[in-house]
């Protein structure tokens, strides 16, 4: 039977993506101890996938955080230069479409908040750890 060792290499390299026949030459492993392995440590693979995806929404500016911060600058830069504009040259029924679709915008932007309570919060815990 191989090490831990070995094994913490093996989840590594499979939540990287690597095939399980490239991961069985690099560790000298067979295929089939590593499906078996597979199986018996999905969950941890998983996390370490999870962990994976992570970093590379990070790096490539993928989070929610970094989408948001972006899409919020460029909308400051439209913004800006709506400013500088003037509207006079728009026909009454341009500007009122304008107009509507803006307040539909804004009305859908602003749902209510949605805090929860500590129970709410403890009973969301448990069903998610069954």
């Amino acid at each position: 039977m191989k090490d831990q060792e070995t094994k913490e290499r093996f989840m590594v390299l499979r939540a990287k993506g690597k095939s399980f026949s490239s991961i069985a030459q690099e560790l000298n492993v067979s295929k089939q101890t590593l499906i078996n392995w597979a199986r018996d440590l999905r969950g941890e693979i998983d996390n370490l996938e999870s962990i994976e995806v992570e970093a590379l929404r990070e790096k490539y500016s993928l989070t929610t955080q970094k989408r948001l911060e972006f899409l919020g600058e460029n909308l400051n830069k439209i913004k800006s230069e709506l400013e500088s504009r003037d509207l006079s040259e728009i026909p009454t029924d341009r500007l009122l479409t304008m107009y509507f679709n803006c307040l539909k915008q804004l009305q859908a932007e602003l749902r209510p908040l949605d805090f929860k309570s500590d129970e709410e919060i403890t009973h969301e815990k448990m069903f998610q750890i069954i």
